[in-house]
Formats: structure tokens, C-alpha cells, sequence
């Protein structure tokens, strides 16, 4: 009942700054409770555009609104609003609209602003919500790996053949050159004689071959069952083996994977299936062995975020700081048979910032020792980043 009067206070409160023309954020326990996160809340947070300050304290005179509390940066105000204790406050020359974690949430039809959950993970030091929204992050996690699972395991085995050819051909040609294969990230993982190498979300196995190759111990996690099939037929066609578990990651045993690992690495296209980096940075170090190396190589958030790009034109038609998650295809959707991409089911994804990556790998611990960001070689693309590699290592 409580949650209801709550959820009630909150929508009246949008509803009058919205019709007062006030641009506003919902923050704390509000943010938390219009993004879904389980809590009990109790008091009712907004930031609001700074110089309408005067006007929105006029506003809620009628509720008893205190004396405004001015500091060199900030100032606020309190009122009691439908039972609730609110405090509506403001940051001195700062603009609400361009607020990074700002975004829209709809509530019983209603389109409400609020802060990202995410505004609470990054940059917000000692925030008491932490715990809280990673458990919330987390169940979300597993109901959409569900999904992504669905969609990695539709005619993906025909997909890879028509993309790379059957598996004795695309063994081959990793057998010809296979550091190539390994490019640009093959600098950083010299001397792989056996090495023990981990590689999360490793899809189809053309890396894992090619790593085996030069006489790493490869073991492979991801969850399709049809990237798994094809990858054990290239190891069989290459003369190579490796251990190949189907699993979500964040699901695996860790009871004889801890702390075995030389090298752990991820790369292109796979970071965005999670939802929340810190998990899966934990994992990463536990599965590494001290002074191990965490090698990830991905797609640069300019060319998925931010720039869209045609011909000798480019277009800045996103948002960088965007933390809304997004719906695709699978990658290879295209190379699936003509009517199956209409029934496929859709991939989640959250597209990170090198911030919000570099932030929660320091923060699990690793000590990062390279960013390289590597440039786009398509000559109208001069310039642009496409692709970067981050090593982070494990103290010990």
C-alpha cells in the first residue's frame, strides 16, 4: 500500500514541474524504485534545473516548503509532499538536459526523468544503493543471457558455414598463419607454450584453435550449443583439441577453474551482453593466476555509440554516454537462411564507455597496464577509432 502512495507521490511530482516547465531528475531511492530495483523507499529525491530554483520553491510554498540552504555549489530545500519527505535540489551552471546518466522511464503510462541506475555504480563515491542495484542487475542478467542463449542457438551452425566455410577449410587457413588470427592482441600474449588461456564468450573457436596452435591450453566458455559443434570440428580438422564448457559465464563452477589461468580474454562484440561489468570482473580475476593477464580486445564505443558512418560522411547520430540497453539481431543473422532471420529471437545489449570499462577493472583489482586504441584502416575512416585492446594484470 505504501509503494502505491509512494509511486502516486512520485508521478505527481513529475506532473507539476512537468506543467511548471522545470527540467528534473528523479535520484536515490526514487531513481531506484522507477527503474524496478526491490527496495522500501522512503524519502523522495529530485535534482532540478538550478536557475528555476526560485520559482519551483515558490511553487511548493503551499506544502510548507523549508528556507532554501544554499552552498558555494549546490542548494536545496525540503517539503513534506504527500507523506513523503522530499528534498528538491540543484548544482550551480549546471544543465539538467546534458546530464550523461539522464534518462526517460515510463510509469503507468506516464514518462518520467530520472537518473540512471548506472550513475550509482560509476562516479558516485560511497553510494549506500550499490549492493542493492547489482542484485537487481544481476536477476535482470539472467532472465536476458535466457534470451541472448535463445537467439545464439537459431540455424547458428548454418550461419558460420556460410560466413567462413566448412570447418576443414577455415582450419586450414588458420593453420597457414595462425598468429594472424590473433591480431592485433597477439603482441600481448607472446610465449603461449603452455600457457593456460580462458576464452569467455569464445563463439566459434577459430581463436581458440589458432591459440592452440602455438601450444596454449585453451579452454572456451560460451553458451551455444552450435558455436561449440563448429568449434570442435575446426580443433579436429586443425590437429588441435581444447576444452570447450556451454555455459552462461557468469553461471560457470569455479571450483577447478580458480586461479588456473595464465591469460583470460575476451574480444569483439561480446562485452555488451552484460548488463553489469563488475560480476564479470570478478570473475576474471578469480580465474586468473596471480600476475595473469586479462586480455580484451573490442569493438571502440566512437563506432558503436556514437558515429555513423557513409562514404566520406560522418555523422554524430548517438549518444556516447547512452546506458539504455539495445535489441539486435545476432551477429551472423545475415548468413542464416533466407526466411529464418524473421522468427529470430533478438540479443540484448548495453554498450559500455572505456569509463565505465577502465573504472570497474581497477575496481576488481587488476592493475591496467595498456590501452591501445587502434584506428579504422578504411581510407574514408581516417582518424576514427574502430577497435581497442586493454591488459589489465593480477597482482601477485
Amino acid at each position: 500500500m505504501k509503494h502505491t502512495a509512494y509511486k502516486e507521490a512520485v508521478l505527481e511530482l513529475a506532473s507539476m514541474l512537468e506543467k511548471a516547465n522545470v527540467p528534473y531528475s528523479f535520484t536515490k531511492e526514487a531513481a531506484l524504485f522507477i527503474q524496478g530495483v526491490p527496495i522500501k523507499p522512503q524519502r523522495i529525491h529530485l535534482l532540478i534545473q538550478w536557475d528555476l530554483l526560485d520559482s519551483v520553491h515558490e511553487l511548493f510554498n503551499i506544502y510548507g516548503a523549508s528556507p532554501i540552504e544554499k552552498e558555494p555549489g549546490n542548494a536545496r530545500f525540503e517539503l513534506y509532499f504527500e507523506g513523503f519527505l522530499t528534498e528538491i535540489a540543484c548544482f550551480f551552471n549546471t544543465t539538467i538536459k546534458t546530464d550523461p546518466y539522464r534518462i526517460t522511464v515510463k510509469m503507468d503510462g506516464q514518462e518520467l526523468f530520472s537518473r540512471s541506475l548506472y550513475s550509482e555504480l560509476y562516479f558516485t563515491e560511497g553510494s549506500p544503493f550499490k549492493e542493492a542495484i547489482l542484485a537487481h542487475l544481476l536477476k535482470e542478467q539472467q532472465v536476458l543471457t535466457g534470451q541472448n542463449e535463445q537467439a545464439w542457438n537459431q540455424n547458428n551452425y548454418t550461419a558460420l558455414i556460410n560466413r567462413y566455410g566448412e570447418p576443414e577449410q577455415v582450419a586450414e587457413k588458420i593453420r597457414q598463419n595462425p598468429q594472424w588470427r590473433l591480431h592485433p592482441f597477439y603482441k600481448y600474449m607472446k610465449d603461449l607454450q603452455g600457457k593456460k588461456v580462458m576464452h569467455l564468450l569464445g563463439s566459434n573457436g577459430v581463436k581458440a584453435t589458432s591459440l592452440s596452435l602455438l601450444g596454449a591450453e585453451v579452454t572456451v566458455v560460451d553458451f551455444s550449443k552450435e558455436n561449440a559443434s563448429f568449434a570442435h570440428k575446426v580443433a579436429e580438422a586443425a590437429g588441435v583439441s581444447f576444452n570447450y564448457i556451454v555455459s552462461d559465464v557468469l553461471s560457470l563452477e569455479m571450483e577447478k577453474l580458480h586461479g588456473k589461468f595464465d591469460y583470460v580474454l575476451m574480444e569483439l562484440g561480446v562485452l555488451h551482453y552484460f548488463i553489469a561489468l563488475q560480476p564479470l570482473m570478478d570473475l576474471v580475476n578469480q580465474l586468473l593466476t596471480p600476475g595473469g593477464k586479462f586480455v580484451l580486445h573490442e569493438f571502440h564505443p566512437i563506432s558503436t555509440k556514437l558515429i555513423t558512418s557513409t562514404g566520406k560522411k560522418h555523422k554524430v547520430t548517438g549518444n556516447y554516454f547512452d546506458p539504455t540497453l539495445h535489441y539486435s539481431t545476432v551477429a551472423f543473422s545475415k548468413h542464416m537462411p533466407e526466411g529464418a532471420q524473421e522468427a529470430l529471437s533478438q540479443t540484448v545489449q548495453r554498450k559500455w564507455t572505456l569509463g565505465e570499462l577502465v573504472t570497474t577493472v581497477a575496481g576488481a583489482g587488476l592493475f591496467v597496464e595498456v590501452l591501445e586504441e587502434e584506428p579504422n584502416h578504411k581510407i574514408h575512416d581516417i582518424g576514427l577509432p574502430k577497435t581497442f585492446t586493454l591488459v589489465a594484470r593480477k597482482q601477485g
